[in-house]
Order: C-alpha cells, then structure tokens, then sequence
C-alpha cells in the first residue's frame, strides 16, 4: 500500500470494487465491470484498512471457506519412503497422520479408498511467502483441495489477493524437467512472454516448480522486474502446483496464516519432490491428502482456467469474455494431452519450435496435409525427438499421438507455430496476440461481429500496434460508427494510442460525442481524480438531488458546468446550461452499466441516434478535451487539442483548469504534473499566437478579443489573464495591442510630451501636434478630435495623475498650513474631491458588463489589493473627517488624517505601475515586502528575548508598563543600529539618568544596586556577553540573512520583472480604458451622467469593443479557419525542430540501426529456413516425378494408358513456394487426402465418460487392416426404451433385427446402398469411428432425420432484397435449446409414422403442421446421405434429407401464416430468422446444408 493518502486502498486498473460475498452465493462470479480486484480507489479511501486488519480477515475469511485434504485412516502401504520408514497408501508416515488416524486397527490391510479414507478440513497453510536468502519480494501462497469450486479460488485471487482481472489468461505448459534451449530463442521466449503479459494485463499460470518451463518462465519474469522501473506493473505469475509435491513445504504451514511464511528452497537434497520458483507472485498448492504423487493439480488447474475465460471483463462499455491462450514448449505425453485437451476446447496454442519433444513433433508436421500426416511420419519424428524414451512407445501409444496430433492439425486456426527468425516472426508477444485474432476469426462471428470482436480484444491489450497490422488492413473497411464504442473504451482506459489511430481511421468528433456518451464519460471518470471528488460535493450539495427521478442518473452535464465553471473563473459562462424538464435529453445509453458481450450484441446499436434529437454541444472538440484535462491525462489532451478549433482559447483554458487543480491537489507530484502540462499548453498558446502575429498582426489581434461561444462567451486574453499566464500576455503581440488601447484613437508614435502640452493646452489639437491613427480624425478639426484626444487612456491617466498630485499637494497644506476648527474652503474642497473619488470606487464596484452579480462583483473587486488601500483610506479619512468635526477631538482628528495621507501617498506606487521603469521596480519591492515581514518573525524572537533577559538582571519589579515596553522592545530595537544603553556595563551608572524607586514618569528606574546607591551590583561580564550574542546574532547573522533575502529575491523577481510588469500593466489599461475621462472632481459630471443612463433610462453597461467583441458568423468561421491553418504549421514546425534535436536524431539512428541488424539477422535465418524448404521440396518433386516417368514409360510399353489409380499425385505447391500453410487460418478440415468423417473419430464422446479408441486417417476405412483395434462398447440408456434398440452387446437381443430393409416402423435402410453386417452388428458405412455400439442414438444401423431448411430473402425497411457482394441475401429458420451451444436447423429424428421432426413441432403450433407438411412435400431436396455426426460409431449412425422450403416473395400467405404460428412451446427452445452468413453459428453438418441451399439459390454465403 502506498503511503500516499491519496493512494490509500488497495489501486485497481479499473477502478470498481466488488464486495466480499458468502462463497453459497457464488454459483458463478459475474461479470466483473471494469477491475474486481481490490477496493475502490479513492482520493481518501473509504476503507483505510492496515495491513494487520488484512491479515486478520483473509485468516479468518481462508479457513472458513477453502479445505485442505487430510488422511484420516492409516493404512500401511507395501512401499517404504525414501527414507526407509513404513508409510500410509496416502505415502505420509504414521507420525504425520493425525491421532484418529492411526487409532483404529479395523482399517488395518483394507483396501485404501481416497473418497472414504480422506476427509477435508479447514486448511492450515495461506498467507504471504519468502524465500529464504532470495529477493526480499512478498508473495501469496494458499493450499486447497482438489475439490474447490473454481469460483471459490477466483475470489480469493481477485478480491483477497487483489489482483486485478486479467485482460488475457496465458497457461504456460511443456516439460517439467530442465531442458535446455537455444540461448537467442530462450532470449526471445523470455522477453516475448513477459511483454505481452506486462503490456496486456494478463495473469501467467505455470505449474509454480523450479524445474522445466516454469523455471524458465520464473526467470523471464526475474529479468523483467531487475531491468524495469518501480512504476512498472508488476507481472502476475500463478503457479498451481500439487502440495504432496512440494520439497520443505512444512515451512508454509501456518494455522492462522503466515505473514510472512518463509520458505527455503534446498534443490539437492529435494529427491525425487520438486522446490517451488522464488520468481512467481503466487502458489496455489492442490492437495488431494497424498504424498509424492504428480499430476494432482492438473483437473483444477483445468477447471480454474476454463472458469476466469467465462468471466467478462468490462471496461468504457466493451465487455469482453477474458481470452486464453496456451503456450507450449518442449514436453512430452503429458504435454500432448493438453494441447489436445485445450485445441479441443477451442484454446489457441502457441507451439515454440526449437525447445524440443513435443513442441518440435507438432512443429514440423504442422504446415502437411492431414493425409501426410501418418503413423510412419510421426513413428519417425518421435525416433529423432524422444530419442531416450522411444523404445518405451508401444504401437496403441504411436496411434493415439498420430490420432492426437492429427486432429490438432486439423484446427490449425487454433494451431500457431513460432518459428523464431522465420515468416517474418521475431516476437513472441505478437506470436501470442497473432494467435488470438485467428482463432477469434474462426469463431462463429458474423463478419462486423468477427472484426469488432478482434478490435476490442486488442484494446484490451492495448496493443496497438497488432490492431494496425492485423485490424485495420485493407481487408475491412471500418465505418466511422462501428469505432464509437471502441472509441469510448479507449477513451476512459486512457489509451491514447487507440484514440489517435481511430482518429486517423476516419471517426468523426462531431458524431462520436452525443450528449449521453459525454454523460457516460464523465460517470466513469477516475475516481481518484481531483475533478471526480469536486463532482462529488456538487452533486451532494445539490438541493434538487433528493427530488431526482431515480431512473435518471446522478451526474448532469450543468454539474459538471458548475465545476468547471469554478476552474476557469466567473469571467465564462456555463458551458452546459441547466436543461429545463420539458427539454431534458433522452438517455440514449443504459448508464450507469453497459453490459456488452462479445459473443452478442455490440455497443454500436446504442449509439443510434432518433431523428428528432438535437446535438447539445457546439464544439465536441472541446467537450473531450476538458474531460482528459481534468484528469491530467496529457498524452490524451494532446491527441484533442491537436483537433480542436478555437485552440489559443482552447489551451489557455486548459491551462486555467490545470493551475486551478493544481492548487487544490494534495499529491505533490500530480501538482507538479499539472503545473508543468499548463506551462506546456501555455507555450502551445503562444506558439499558435506567433505563428498567426507573423502572418497578419490585426487578424492575430481579433484572437485575442474574439467572444468565444464554445467557451462561455469570454476571450482569449481574458483566460490568459485568468490563468495568470505572464509569458502569453507578455507576448510582443498582445503588448502591442495593449499598447494601441492605451492610447486609444492616438496614434502610438506621438511623444508623451505633445500629449501633456496639449492636455495644458488643448486648443493646440487644432494644430498638427498630435496625429490620429484614424484619417477621418485627421483630417476633421474641431469636437471629434477634441473628443478622440480625452477618450484615450494615456490622456485620462496623465488628467487623472495632475489631478491626484493636486489632491495630495492640497491635503498636505491642509495638515500643516490651514487646519482650522472651522473647515476652510481647501479642507471643503478637499471633502468634495473625496467624495468624487468614493463615487468612482462605487462605479467600479458596481460595474458589471457581464452580468455576473453584486456578489461576484464585490468578491472581483476586493480581490485587488489598491482596491482594499482605496477603501481603508477612505475609511480612515471618514473616521478623522468624524474626530475632525467634533471640537474635543480635534487634535486626534488632525493624527488620523495626517496618517491617512501615508496611505493616499502609497496609492502613487499603483499609479507608477505603467511605467516602464518604475514599474519593474515597483515590483520588486511588493516581493521585499513579503521577505521583510518573514525577517520581523526572527527578529522578533532576538529581540525580545534579550530585551526580557536584560531588564530582568537589571531592573526589579518595574511595573510601569510603557517603560517595560521601552526596556524589552525599543531599547533592544535601538541597539541593532548602534545606540546601546548606557548602563549596561556598569561604567557609565549615574542616579541623574534614572529615578531609583521608578517615581519619576520621565525616567527610566535605576538598576539593580547597593545599599549607597552609588555602585551598580548586577553582574556586568553577564549582560556585556549576553549584548555581545545579541549583536553577533542580530547586526551581523540576521542583517546579513535579510541583505541575502532581498539580493534572492531581487535576482529572481527581476529574470521575470519585464513579464510581471506587462501582466499587471493591462490591468491599469483596463481600468483606465474604461474610466470616465474627466478627473476628480470633475469626475462627479460623469457619474451624474452614468446615474441617469444606467439607473434612470435603465441602459445596460456593455464592454468597450477594443477589449472583447463579439464578430459576425462568417467572420468569426473564416477568423477560425485561418487560424486552424497556423496551427497546423506550428505543429510541423514543433515536430520538425523535435527531430532536429540531437539526443532525438541519436535514438533515430539507433532504432533504425537495431532494425536493421534485427532485419539482417532475420533475412540470414529466414533465407536459411527458405533454402531448407525449397530444397526438400525439390526431392520431393524429384522423386514423384521419377515415380511419374517410371509408370508412364511401363505404360507405354504395356501398349495401353494403364490405370488413373497407379497414378502418383504430385506434391503440394505451398512448400515449394516457401508458404507455411498453417498461417491460413480458413485452411478447411478436408484437406487433400482428409475425405474420411471427422466428428464421428473426436476421442471424447459427447454428454459421456467414454474415449474412443483413436483412429488416424489412414485407419478409418474397414478395408485397411488394424490388428490392435479395439474400440469400448457403449450403448447410452434412453427414456423412451421403446423406441430404441436394446443396450448391451450381447447378440440374442438383437437377433430380431432385420438390417438393409423396412425393419417394421423403422427404416433401416441406407442412402448409400447396403451395408456390411458383422458379428450381428452393422458397420458403418464411411468406416472405423473407434467406438462400438448404438451410443446415444436410437437404433443400430441408419438413424433417419429430416432437416427442413426454411429460407426468405433478407429485405430492408423499404422491402428491398438485401445483398452482399452483389449476391441476394438468405434468412433461415433457425432454433436453439438453452443448453445448446449453437443454432440449429429445426428438424431431426421423428416419431415412427411422423412426418415432422419432433424439433419442427415445439416451434410450431398444431394446426399448422398440415400446412407445413404439404410445403415440405413442394420443397426441393438438397441433400440426402450421411451425416457426420459425434454420436456415430462403428455400429450406428446418423443419415438425412434436407429439403428447402423458400418464401420468395413477402407478401407470401404461407410466410405469413408461418411467422403467425411460430412459438417456443417449450420455455428452454427459442426460435428466429437468421441472416444466411458462413459465419453463422450453426452446428457445422448444418452449415454444409445450408451452403448447398445458398448455391441452389445463388445466394450469399
């Protein structure tokens, strides 16, 4: 847990916790929205737990719900241990059993049962693990049963542990003894398989021993976290091993836990038990009560997988099943099964090639034909690669590996084989991903379906890099539409990768954000971001909130506005307006969740927009951009800003928000992030601004005063003053804007000396004095220059600074001259001036030419520190004025006022601001002012601590107070600057300077003396040091200390003194810009004239245009246009002057020179591999052809053209051409020479425990000879005993059996011809299925079906026929059992004397099956003969005749009737039309049907 406050709790990815639930509840863990692993993180946790309370409750959540297996009956085995000792048949020792196991002697020479001898009880090993004389790093570790739910064991990972929820599972599998691999292909491995699980977030599962391909996974993850960075994640490697197993695992055994367990790994002295890897994050231990025995963890190992690739993770509204791959390398028969076991299943397996055994068997045979794949070929590849073991294979074993290995082959869309510096391959990583999106494309998607179902998988991962190689190719063109979803995932995952390469893919901002996908965006913010707890207090001061409808969600878009509004400042109006009742939008999304399954249907069809609905935003641009913003999110940011319109707006807003946020961030590092990101968009405003000044300087000027309606209707240079952004209001542009405002219709080149002259003299501005930048003013003489001349802000300065020296000059002489009792015409005139001043304070006050508020107004105005000295001085001024007038308060009337001319007299330093030379320095000493009162601080501490140390040696029981001060304080203050007191040293004590019992009010009391009173008796060497110390300390350590101070400070303050002085120079500008341009107190003219137009004739104030103006629409599109266009050119530039750099231009050349050594490499290895290929092929060819030659010439001589069967076909193509055949994922099962039935040989009979024997290709037919075949019996019991054949394999039963005729109702007749009988039993027509019996169907020999295939054309809204790729579209009948895996056709067996199959009938209703008889009868027959189907066997099998009923026209009455009468009779059947597609999922004997109906048709398919 980090220390952090804000990082308190458990951090998940995703941020979405999961509360603990009962493990009765937990049938099947749901699906997971976003991470399930820990708590919520929040900015303060809600759940602040230590590492203790953690521990006490996993120790008491563990034992109450994961068992461990105990033995609970002794009984003695016939093997002895290694260490000589008699043990149990469990292979523990009598002492490790517990005292009821070894007590009762009944169990004695019993056979040893696991299921009744071996009981489950609370487990005793869990908690956190260290290896001994290892890392120091803490893993977990738990040992459970053999029998723990799979969901039991996902919970204590995702909830307990915290892990997060996998985005890709990787079960690592081969040899479990050391095995040694190439150094560069072990190099390759290690850093492939850890990049893929550190990039995609995935969990690594191995067997969690230090031996074979967990060693090596163990130490790809060892070099991982030794050569990556702290900020790295950390790579999640489970190793699921068996406890009996496990070497010194007494260590681990803790009955309430142990925090930490240590365990030490003792390789030599293991024997024949192995040691768990120190480099795997976690163990789970399986134990099943033995001892020594391998292979226990394998069936939960097994469950466990298949359970977390049910889960869904969701995240940004794309749920996606959690995708497993399965990596294999070296290995041997164990291996085998497992790869068969998971390609069986529909597991995608990476084979590594070149690590041996059985990685290299599969390898080398994976890119034949199926037929080529035979019992000789693999007898021979298992000589070359089990070379120790061979002579151990026996016939049966070489079968079954041929058998498997075949059909694993035959799925070579689940099948990629690695082939290191070959086919372009060099990265595991990609091998892994590459082999996903194949088999995703062999499931049975529809093709956007297919397609969406790969992008979402690869933003999962988050690798975008096989999304551009393998997504968006030219094969698929993506519409802008079909990206929204993955758009809205990319986007809250913070993928910005993704978001530029959809981007770059033709999404379009103005259609992606909607009203309700910004709603949903802003519901997923981070919930550790600063801007989600600001959301959250608005939301909870909301008054409205109990009120809310509930199925509306919490957050609007005007909660979000109210925040924002905060951030940017009250300059800006809301972005997004409080929506009225009537007009509140319509939700288009399910929010809060949006629960989105990869095998059903996409997010897209919630991005539908209804016809009526109107955008709600203006700029969608900006929308997104503040999102990523306000969670600091800069890669993001830079993507949209990079989009937007308005971008000097747009990027002196968001550093606005950024400084706003930074302020109010506790974690110093994200604030000093968010400080940097709003210097960087500081200077992007800047170089846009520049860019745009180069071109046109009054254009740029426009920008800057622009009313900008996409962000609250402010203006650039009013976020720039907001954000207190000194280098962009410092900008040259900008000053020499603020410049042409200053002196208003004046030109700029006038000296500020005609203008004074022709303020003293003003009928000179009839003469050429002073020039105009207007023409018109120029050339015209009389009122209107006159009138230009007083409006400019430099004229109305300059009256308003005669007219302030005149006030003060008359004030002083006031004080010091003509202070009467009775006011004088000067002091009245100075009331009236007074006056005039406090009325333009309230003009000011009161101005609001944007309507914010008095409230807001007043919070502006006293926000500005001349505007507080403006009212304390005036305050003060009215208080004397107060004293003044009251004849006995005269005297302290005249001290008040004369104290409050100190503080009209500072009010000068405001005034200096503008200028250039004052103005710096003006600056410098407000910041001297700050270390100045710092210093009074220290020096107070000196000060009075000496002060009170001295007067309490020297003086006793003074009591006057005003003496005690001049004593402690003024004497000491005094000293500092040289005027030490007189008696300090004893020397110079005299009874004249001091009054001795302390009577005298004039002077000080004498020191302490004797009884004379003639010698001081304070010990003078005391107070002589002390004053030495305290002027060591205060003249030379704290002078000194403040001279450093104020030199800091000037040094500092004066690199940025220039762009200081231009921020606050507008301020001045402003005010004078909008102040009335006669002075005090002619002043009190304008007001009256303000007074009678605002409050009388109730005119509104409007903003001087020069500061911020609102332009016309075409105006203001062109203005925006044109600086779009600079902004792309300021960000060629900033990339061009990136790659001119010099660090950049060396990692350019030494990217490009590893490529180009990776590639040289490559091209020697691949050239190499090729030239092996091309040579084989050649022999290859070479022989055939001899072959060829030889028959042809026996032919010829035999007078004759012999035979087509002697015929030798020629080799295939794909070796010769140097292809791998297996990088075709649609290679189908009938290969060449693989015409045998497939489904019929699956070793694993379905809904049973039977395994057929295996049999290979060249084995199916009856004609071949197999001595060794033996295949089980099976005949399945059925409900409806009669009407099926009986069980067993006895023949009396049978004997009334008539095969090859009308055998009663049931017809055993074949579409093939007769059949051989054997035995009594029929055999099956296409040959060995390696299973005897009838198995689950209903009768021996042909089982007849109807397979009705109800077809329509596919049309649209306006009944159009559909196409694709020119061809019409089909739509077919189609059903499905809630436990069936896919669709089917309605059709199947049928009750003796039934025309219609018993599924047809649960869909339709009974007074339409006549109707639908007499259609099948007018159908046309598409398909009639043998069906290969799993239930087959030697004895019993399935035969069809499919017949197509097709409804050409829509407004068909049969159709009609049809679709009237269809219903699911049976709540568990459901039924519908559906598009005719080869990716539909159908059963595959089903599609084949429907492919022929789609040729009959002409059809898509």
């Amino acid at each position: 847990m980090e220390p952090s406050a804000r990082r308190a709790g458990c951090t998940q990815e995703d941020g979405f916790g999961v509360q603990p639930r009962r493990v009765a509840d937990l049938g099947r863990v749901p699906s997971l929205r976003r991470s399930s692993s820990s708590l919520c993180r929040s900015r303060r946790s809600q759940y602040p737990f230590s590492s203790c309370e953690k521990q006490e409750n996993l120790s008491s959540w563990i034992p109450e719900n994961i068992k461990k297996k105990q033995c609970m009956y002794f009984v003695e085995s016939s093997k002895l241990s290694d260490a000589g000792k008699v043990v149990c048949e469990c292979g523990y020792t009598r002492e490790q059993h517990l005292e009821e196991a070894i007590k009762p002697q009944a169990f004695q020479g019993h056979e040893w049962d696991p299921k009744k001898h071996v009981q489950e009880m609370p487990t005793d090993a869990f908690g956190d693990i260290v290896f001994t004389g290892l890392s120091q790093k803490v893993g977990k570790y738990v040992r459970l049963s053999q029998d723990t739910p799979s969901s039991v064991t996902y919970q204590l990972m995702t909830q307990h542990w915290g892990l997060d929820v996998p985005n890709l599972l990787i079960s690592v599998t081969g040899g479990a003894k050391d095995f040694n691999m190439k150094p560069r292909l072990k190099s390759v491995f290690r850093r492939g398989l850890v990049k893929v699980a550190q990039t995609t977030g995935a969990w690594i599962i191995t067997g969690g021993s230090h031996t074979g391909v967990m060693k090596q996974v163990g130490e790809a993850v060892r070099d991982f976290s030794l050569s990556s960075s702290c900020s790295e994640a950390e790579v999640v490697t489970i190793g699921i091993a068996t406890w009996g197993t496990v070497h010194n695992r007494e260590g681990l055994v803790h009955p309430m836990g142990g925090f930490p367990a240590e365990y030490i790994m003792d390789e030599e002295g293991q024997g024949h038990l192995t040691c768990l890897d120190s480099n795997h994050s976690h163990f789970i231990l399986v134990d099943d009560g033995t001892h020594g025995r391998y292979g226990v963890e394998i069936p939960l190992r097994s469950k466990l997988e298949k359970f977390i690739s049910e889960q869904t993770k969701e995240r940004g509204g794309v749920a996606i099943k959690i995708p497993i791959v399965c990596v294999v390398l070296e290995g041997g028969p164990g291996t085998l099964h497992t790869i068969y076991n998971a390609i069986t299943h529909g597991t995608p397996c990476v084979v590594v090639e070149g690590s041996g055994r059985v990685a290299d068997v599969i390898a080398q045979v994976a890119g034949l034909p199926i037929s080529e794949i035979t019992i000789a070929l693999i007898q021979q590849k298992l000589a070359v690669f089990f070379q120790e073991m061979f002579e151990t294979f026996t016939e049966g074993t070489i079968v079954e590996w041929t058998k498997k290995i075949q059909d694993i082959v035959r799925r070579r869309q689940l099948l990629t084989i690695f082939r290191e510096g070959k086919d372009g391959q060099q990265d595991v990583d990609v091998a892994i991903l590459q082999a996903l999106l194949k088999a995703s494309r062999s499931h049975d998607h529809f093709g956007h379906e297919n397609w969406d179902h790969q992008l979402k998988l690869a933003v999962a991962w988050n690798r975008v890099d096989i999304a551009r190689s393998e997504i968006f190719t030219d094969e698929r063109q993506w519409k802008p539409s079909e990206l929204h979803p993955m758009m809205t995932a990319a986007l809250i995952s913070n993928k910005p990768d993704f978001v530029k390469l959809f981007l770059e893919n033709g999404l379009r901002l103005k259609e992606f954000v909607t009203w309700d996908t910004l709603l949903y965006l802003y519901k997923n913010l981070d919930p550790s971001c600063l801007f989600h707890c600001k959301l959250q207090k608005v939301l909870a001061e909301e008054p409205e909130r109990v009120a809310c409808a509930p199925t509306l969600p919490a957050v609007q878009m005007h909660h979000v506005a109210q925040v924002l509004r905060e951030l940017l400042g009250d300059s800006t109006q809301p972005l997004y307006p409080r929506p009225r009742s009537s007009d509140r939008p319509r939700l288009l999304l399910p929010v809060p969740h949006i629960k989105l399954n990869v095998q059903g249907v996409s997010l897209r069809s919630f991005y539908k927009r209804s016809s009526g609905q109107v955008a709600f935003t203006m700029d969608p641009v900006r929308d997104l951009l503040i999102w990523a913003i306000v969670q600091n999110r800069r890669e993001l940011a830079e993507i949209i800003w990079a989009q937007s319109q308005d971008c000097i707006a747009a990027a002196l807003a968001c550093s606005k928000i950024l400084k706003e946020l930074s302020k109010e961030e506790e974690d110093t590092d994200s604030s000093e992030e968010m400080l940097a990101l709003a210097d960087q968009y500081e200077h992007r405003a800047i170089g846009v601004f520049t860019e745009c000044y180069r071109k046109d300087e009054e254009r740029a000027q426009k920008l800057l005063t622009r009313v900008s309606e996409a962000w609250g209707k402010t203006t650039c240079l009013q976020l720039a003053l907001e954000a207190k952004d000194m280098k962009f209001v410092s900008h040259g542009g900008i000053q020499a804007f603020l410049t042409k405002v200053w002196w208003g219709q004046l030109s700029v080149d006038n000296g500020l000396w005609r203008v004074i002259l022709c303020m003293l003299a003003f009928p000179l501005l009839t003469t050429s004095l002073v020039s105009f930048r207007d023409r018109r003013l120029q050339a015209v003489q009389g009122l209107a220059r006159v009138r230009a001349f007083f409006n400019a802000p430099v004229v109305i300065f300059h009256l308003n600074i005669l007219s302030y020296f005149t006030f003060l000059c008359l004030f002083a002489y006031v004080l010091m001259v003509d202070f009467q009792p009775s006011p004088s015409w000067c002091e009245r005139l100075i009331y009236l001036w007074l006056f005039s001043l406090v009325c333009e304070e309230l003009r000011q006050l009161l101005y609001d030419p944007d309507e914010c508020g008095l409230v807001k107004m007043a919070l502006l105005y006293f926000s500005d520190f001349w505007n507080k000295l403006d009212i304390a001085a005036i305050l003060l001024f009215v208080a004397g004025l107060t004293c003044r007038l009251i004849p006995g308060l005269l005297y302290p009337g005249r001290i008040v006022l004369s104290l409050d001319f100190i503080m009209f007299c500072l009010r000068l330093m405001h005034i200096f601001t503008i200028s250039k030379t004052l103005g710096p320095k003006i600056i410098i000493v407000k910041r001297m002012m700050k270390d100045v009162f710092f210093f009074l601080f220290l020096l107070a501490v000196w000060v009075v601590s000496f002060g009170v140390a001295k007067q309490a040696i020297l003086i006793h029981n003074e009591r006057r107070v005003d003496w005690i001060f001049r004593g402690v304080v003024y004497q000491s203050y005094l000293t500092i600057f040289g005027q030490i007191p007189a008696y300090i040293d004893g020397v110079d004590f005299s009874l004249d300077h001091c009054s001795p019992n302390g009577t005298d009010p004039y002077k000080p009391k004498c020191p302490e003396s004797d009884a004379s009173r003639q010698h001081p008796i304070f010990p003078e060497w005391l107070t002589v040091i002390l004053l030495c110390l305290y002027l060591l300390f205060t003249n030379i350590l704290l002078l000194n200390l403040l001279i450093a101070m104020f030199n800091y400070t000037f040094q500092q303050v004066q690199e940025h003194t220039d762009q200081i002085w231009k921020f606050q120079r507008h301020d001045l500008i402003e005010e004078y810009q909008g102040r009335p341009p006669a002075p005090p107190p002619f002043i009190l003219l304008s007001h009256l004239h303000l007074f009678i137009k605002r409050v009388i004739l109730k005119i509104p104030a409007k903003r001087h245009k020069q500061l911020k103006n609102k332009l016309e629409k075409n105006e203001e599109a062109a203005l925006l246009s044109w600086e779009i266009y600079l902004k792309e050119n300021y960000l060629q530039n900033q990339q061009y002057q990136q790659k001119q750099r010099t660090e950049q231009k060396i990692q350019d050349i030494s990217s490009r020179v590893d490529t180009m050594v990776d590639l040289l490499e490559m091209d020697r290895l691949k050239g190499s591999g090729s030239m092996e290929q091309r040579l084989a092929s050649l022999e290859k060819q070479v022989a055939q052809t001899a072959r060829a030659l030889h028959w042809v010439v026996k032919t010829l001589r035999d007078s004759g053209f012999g035979s087509d069967e002697g015929a030798p076909a020629l080799a295939s193509q794909a070796a010769s051409e140097g292809q791998d055949p297996e990088l075709d994922g649609r290679q189908k099962a009938e290969d060449l020479g693989d015409t045998h039935h497939i489904n019929a040989r699956h070793l694993l009979y379905p809904n049973s425990p039977i395994v057929r024997f295996p049999v290979p290709n060249e084995k199916v037919p009856w004609e071949t000879e197999f001595l060794i075949y033996d295949p089980p019996f099976y005949s399945a019991e059925r409900k409806d005993k009669d009407l099926v054949d009986p069980v067993g394999n006895a023949l009396d039963p049978l004997a009334g059996i008539t095969y090859n005729a009308l055998d009663g109702p049931t017809d055993r007749r074949s579409f093939h011809g007769s059949y051989a009988v054997q035995d009594g039993f029929p055999l099956n027509p296409m040959g060995r299925t390696g299973l005897r019996g009838r198995g689950a169907l209903c009768c021996f020999g042909p089982n007849h079906t109807l397979q009705p295939v109800v077809t329509r054309w596919r049309r649209n809204q306006d009944g159009a026929i559909c196409r694709r790729s020119i061809k019409k579209v089909l739509e077919v009948l189609v059903v499905k059992h809630v436990l069936a895996e896919h669709w089917a056709l309605p059709g199947g067996s049928r009750e003796p004397g039934e025309t219609l199959p018993q599924k047809l009938k649960q869909v339709l209703q009974r007074e339409f099956w006549p109707s639908f008889e007499s259609l099948l009868l007018q159908g046309t027959e598409v398909y009639k003969g043998y069906v290969d189907d799993p239930r087959n066997t030697d004895n019993a099998w399935i035969e069809t005749v499919a017949v197509s009923v097709h409804f050409p026209d829509q407004s068909d009455v049969e159709l009609k009737r049809l679709n009237s009468h269809l219903y699911a009779g049976d709540p568990g059947m459901s039924v519908r039309w559906q598009v005719v597609d080869k990716r539909i999922s159908l059963y595959a004997n089903h599609k084949a049907i429907l492919q022929k109906v789609a040729a009959l048709f002409g059809a898509y398919y």
